[in-house]
């Protein structure tokens, strides 16, 4: 497998339909008409996705204070998904990508390093996306701890 292709700014964000933490369906086009911070992360419960996951919790009144809706997005299931927003008072909606198609369309499943080795899976990603459905930002190989703070500063928030 290779590494997927990453969006750029100005590109139409893959619109998509998954099931979410709460048993509903979410799609992008719901969204449209406000400004979405979607994150991909590899795994409910595990340290690293928790810290970001809280970290997106704890900063979700300002974020939603300039606009911005928060979807995090996994290939977990949603019962997984439902335990991790129950244990750690998750109050965004999670989405569930199972087949991890949505994931892939957005650059962020393929080819990465991990401990200096190259293995395929979820690469940790943060898409911002405008009211018109159009990639603002791709940032791609974030880093689970403070970056979502660095994420505030990029959008003037802090």
């Amino acid at each position: 497998m290779t590494s997927p292709s990453p969006l750029a700014p100005g590109d139409a964000a893959p619109d998509f339909s998954l099931p979410t933490d709460s048993g509903e369906t979410l799609s992008l086009t719901e969204l449209r008409g406000r400004k979405v911070v979607l994150y991909a992360y590899p795994a409910a419960m595990t340290p690293g996705c928790t810290k970001q996951a809280c970290d997106f919790r704890d900063s979700l009144a300002s974020l939603q204070a300039a606009g911005y809706e928060v979807v995090g997005i996994s290939p977990d299931s949603p019962d997984r998904l439902a335990k991790f927003r129950e244990r750690d008072a998750i109050t965004f909606p999670l989405v569930a990508d199972a087949d991890k198609a949505v994931l892939t369309a957005y650059g962020a499943y393929g080819e990465k390093q991990s401990y200096g080795r190259t293995v395929t899976g979820v690469i940790r990603s943060t898409f911002v996306i405008d009211e018109q459905g159009r990639i603002e930002r791709a940032l791609y190989n974030v880093k689970a701890t403070g970056h979502v703070a660095k994420l505030r500063r990029d959008l003037g928030l802090d």
